[in-house]
């Protein structure tokens, strides 16, 4: 029930609101990423790393992602989003900034772990927001709509990096991208409040949101997560799928360039393509399950029925190595990176299917620690992979093959999607 006293407006939509804040909130999150894999081939000249160091520097990263996720969802289950949330964007944008006063591949490894560990807030407290602000039949449609602001990012990075570089250097582009999360925080700051204690809601919109039955404790603790198997399905399916994505987005650029022999303003078309997909992906992966519950499907049936499907729409990336046509392996690329979006839509909204609103938080962070782990590897392997054999086949193997797999062990660990026994 409303704890506010004051009228309420006749009718409202301010859950897409909030939905748009975190959009941008994430657009901004990957711009801060991505801006180092677009300049990864200018850095390899002027700073001078081989393979193996850039690997060591995206590994910072995901290690320290990891690290970060294993706090970041207990203090937003404590704390709350809109703290939690202004902390975690003021500490990222900074460390994307100081991506400017590093000199050496040891130095960028540190700004990259500073990173993050400020950006692994982002999706924990997303989902927690979705949680508090969406009914659970519209949340995978909700995590689909925010979590394409990660292909917008990407998007807006390959359109400003090239003329923030050619005005400003490399350097400048750290700087003006990084200072996008302060604007953000202001909107944040402004707008964001719980539902129950926002004055622009209204009391139809309030009773949309609450009509799930309310969670039974405040906050839940780690001890009684672990043990359970649909923190083992989740955090599994992250684990193994996770690193994908972040093969595309740490190392798409500099594939291209190297298979391809692309400038850096060559790059913008292919990338863009490949990006501009994936949005496609998140927002029809959540719109298809979504539908599917609409249609009377049960909510176990319609995420499985659409995370099948884009595991399967995966799978033809596994050509991509042997093929020599750029547009082939832009579309076979595009194709996964909409398909592994329109997956994550799903994957992440079985958190909230599965467990309380107190309890997500938690769980997209112990997920997101698995996902962050197997990031990590894949970071490795790919150095490794590519030093020794001066070719992106392993990976792409690796990239078509692990969605199916994930799939059925999230199948065996959860086969109804049932709820946690918590209470």
């Amino acid at each position: 029930m409303s704890t506010l006293a004051v009228p309420r407006p006749a009718t409202s939509n301010l859950r897409w609101i909030v939905c748009a804040l975190l959009f941008f909130a994430t657009t901004i999150n990957y711009v801060d990423r991505q801006v180092l894999s677009l300049l990864a081939k200018t850095l390899e000249t002027s700073i001078g790393w081989n393979n193996i160091q850039y690997s060591n520097i995206t590994t910072a990263f995901a290690i320290a992602y990891g690290v970060g996720l294993l706090g970041a969802g207990r203090l937003l289950d404590k704390f709350g989003t809109r703290l939690g949330f202004s902390v975690a964007v003021t500490l990222w944008s900074l460390a994307a900034m100081s991506h400017a006063a590093a000199t050496t591949a040891f130095t960028f490894g540190i700004a990259r772990a500073l990173l993050g560990l400020g950006e692994a807030s982002n999706f924990p407290a997303c989902i927690k927001t979705v949680a508090e602000w969406f009914p659970k039949k519209e949340r995978a449609l909700a995590t689909g709509v925010f979590n394409s602001g990660a292909n917008l990012g990407a998007t807006a990075a390959i359109l400003a990096v090239p003329f923030l570089t050619a005005h400003w250097g490399w350097q400048g582009s750290f700087v003006a991208t990084g200072a996008l999360g302060f604007v953000w925080l202001a909107f944040w700051l402004l707008v964001y409040r719980k539902p129950e204690n926002h004055p622009g809601i209204s009391a139809s919109e309030l009773r949309l949101i609450q009509s799930d039955p309310p969670d039974k404790a405040s906050t839940y603790p780690w001890a009684r997560l672990l043990p359970l198997r649909q923190t083992w399905a989740f955090s599994v399916a992250k684990f193994m799928t996770d690193g994908i994505w972040w093969f595309y987005m740490f190392w798409l650029p500099k594939y291209l360039q190297e298979t391809f022999h692309l400038t850096l303003d060559q790059l913008i078309l292919p990338t863009l393509v490949c990006y501009n997909a994936a949005s496609v992906g998140s927002v029809g992966g959540g719109w298809l399950s979504s539908t599917l519950i609409d249609r009377g499907w049960p909510v176990n049936r319609s995420r499985k029925a659409a995370m099948l499907f884009c595991a399967l729409a995966v799978a033809p990336v596994l050509y991509a190595p042997f093929s020599h046509s750029m547009w082939l392996v832009v579309g076979l690329v595009s194709v996964a990176l909409a398909a592994h979006q329109g997956w994550s839509a799903n994957l992440f909204t079985t958190a909230s299917d599965m467990f309380p609103r107190a309890a997500v938080g938690s769980v997209v962070g112990i997920g997101g620690t698995a996902g962050a782990i197997g990031g990590a590897l894949v970071q490795q392997f790919a150095g490794f992979s590519l030093t020794l054999t001066h070719s992106y086949f392993l990976m792409f193997m690796l990239a078509g093959s692990c969605y199916l797999i994930a799939l059925a062990i999230f199948q065996l660990l959860t086969p109804k999607l049932a709820p946690a026994e918590l209470d």
